[in-house]
């Protein structure tokens, strides 16, 4: 059996008369090209190319591969198209819904990745801020919402109509000024030393991080700023300037757009757990391929402190 990828390749080189041409349409170096087009030649059991100086031209063999490679790949991209229309992945529409942190630095590959897979399918992405995009799905107006829960605080209700995916889990940690005293060492560092720092407090009424200001007042910080919409890169910029300590997810401090210090916290017990919304009933197949891509992707996604 030929590899579709050599074949394709073959056909390249046939189509542009080189094989640095045909590398650059494919998206290959030309060494990492000419090792497929060897591989190639060895299935065949004879030469398909004859290379010289100003490209490459294919031999008897060549010539007759190519003829059947070209039948054998608009098969397979016919195929593409009738599974594709087959599951329902060709056309339609697929909405989703993010939060700032998870749009920025964990949904773009994975985009890339559906789009790849599916390109006839049409892709929204809009911003709704947690709790907003469990609602959006419940109402129908999106079709997958990333979202967010900390711990500690109170369960937050969700729609029967709606199921959600846990799919990424991570702690909480400090943030602080570069050269910060809480910064340095690399053991957990006790909430109690804690006490009596200025503390850049986020979001204190919004009911998604109540129990956290909570566990952090009763471990003495001082609010010194209080940051009243969940504005991360905000409470990092404020930090950084010297105006405060912090306690943000890990991902937030190791995105970090302006310098910080970071430790993690002793106990784990502040936590944000990424889960997925969908309706529990009629998903739809590109529903259902894009969480397959989100578990993937959140799973490959560092998480826990590294400091």
């Amino acid at each position: 059996m030929y590899d579709p990828t050599r074949l394709a390749a073959l056909v390249a080189v046939a189509e542009s008369g080189s094989i640095t041409r045909a590398a650059e349409r494919l998206g290959y170096t030309p060494p990492a090209l000419s090792q497929q087009l060897a591989k190639l030649e060895r299935e065949a059991g004879t030469p398909l190319l004859v290379r010289h100086h100003r490209g490459a031209r294919l031999t008897g063999a060549g010539e007759l591969l190519v003829a059947r490679a070209r039948r054998v790949l608009d098969e397979l991209e016919q195929a593409r198209h009738e599974l594709a229309r087959l599951t329902g992945l060709a056309g339609g529409t697929l909405r989703l819904g993010t939060f700032q942190t998870a749009g920025v630095h964990l949904l773009p590959p994975v985009l890339s990745a559906f789009r790849r897979a599916h390109p006839d399918v049409e892709l929204t992405v809009s911003n709704h801020e947690p709790p907003a995009g469990v609602a959006a799905v419940a109402a129908g107006e999106i079709d997958l919402a990333l979202t967010h829960t900390y711990e500690p605080a109170e369960p937050v209700p969700v729609p029967s109509s709606v199921v959600l995916e846990p799919v990424l889990v991570e702690e909480l940690v400090l943030v602080t000024a570069p050269g910060h005293a809480l910064a340095e060492g690399n053991s957990r560092l006790p909430l109690s030393e804690l006490a009596g720092q200025p503390l850049i407090s986020m979001a204190p009424d919004h009911p998604a991080r109540q129990g956290v200001e909570a566990v952090l007042a009763r471990a003495g910080a001082t609010p010194a700023v209080l940051v009243e919409t969940p504005v991360y890169a905000l409470v990092c910029a404020l930090v950084s300037a010297g105006l405060g300590v912090g306690v943000v997810p890990e991902m937030v401090a190791r995105t970090a757009v302006t310098p910080v210090g970071t430790r993690a916290l002793e106990g784990g017990e502040l936590r944000r757990t990424i889960s997925v919304a969908r309706r529990a009933e009629g998903a739809g197949p590109a529903v259902d391929a894009f969480r397959a891509l989100l578990r993937g992707a959140f799973a490959k996604a560092p998480a826990g402190p590294r400091w």
